[in-house]
């Protein structure tokens, strides 16, 4: 029998808490808590659990400090911040310092519970040579894409976005983390050159690039990537 996935959630509204830790336990999920910064650090590191829900704005030290020390730690577990008035740059920080995705109060308790559902199901660092995207078909060991059996050309650029994309599923990525990891740290290139490559990629996979369902916009954030059915 598969043991229920373990969720630390570390929240100072005491309510809030309440809530979030009733909801994920009808759903099957081993809940921990914590009501502030140090406490969740303390437990996280003590024994980390499979997803970290992680206010912002905690006392004793702030969310953003335990992001960071978990990732510090050499810790990999899926952490999605929260955020109380979805300020660009607090989403921004908190996806540099190693979260994998946010969301903003006040949330729908659905929509937070798919989203740590998803994370939980991701793709580990042992990728797959082969991925499916949709109808299409990723294939690592050969570097190419093909759909119905025929290959969908794309630049080594493009290849090597959407490899970065299909490795990391659902997670939402700054310009900055994509640029970093697709371009590397040694080339000076904009936020402008992402989004064009990212415009030519969905011409490339999306059924309809005008009404993407794999590479989606974050506004003033940057992308999020879905394999879709």
């Amino acid at each position: 029998m598969t043991p229920p996935a373990s969720i630390l959630i570390v929240e100072d509204d005491p309510a809030l808490l309440r809530g979030l830790g009733d909801n994920f336990r009808m759903a099957g999920y081993e809940v921990h808590t914590a009501a502030n910064g140090e406490a969740g650090l303390a437990q996280a590191l003590a024994q980390p659990p499979d997803v970290l829900l992680l206010d912002i704005m905690l006392p004793l030290l702030n969310g953003y400090e335990v992001c960071q020390r978990v990732r510090s730690a050499g810790l990999t577990l899926p952490i999605v911040m929260v955020t109380a008035k979805g300020q660009e740059e607090e989403i921004v920080r908190g996806l540099e310092l190693g979260a994998d995705d946010y969301v903003t109060k006040p949330f729908g308790i659905r929509e937070l519970m798919a989203r740590v559902k998803r994370l939980l199901h991701r793709p580990t660092a042992d990728a797959p040579d082969r991925v499916a995207i949709g109808d299409a078909v990723l294939d690592r060991a050969s570097c190419t894409l093909t759909r119905a059996g025929e290959e969908v050309p794309l630049t080594a650029k493009e290849y090597r976005l959407l490899d970065f994309f299909a490795s990391r599923p659902h997670r939402a990525f700054t310009r900055s983390d994509i640029i970093n990891q697709v371009w590397g740290r040694s080339i000076v290139v904009s936020g402008r050159s992402v989004d064009r490559c990212v415009a030519t990629l969905r011409s490339k996979i999306e059924r309809d690039p005008s009404s993407p369902k794999h590479i989606h916009t974050l506004r003033n954030i940057g992308y999020r990537f879905e394999l879709g059915e």
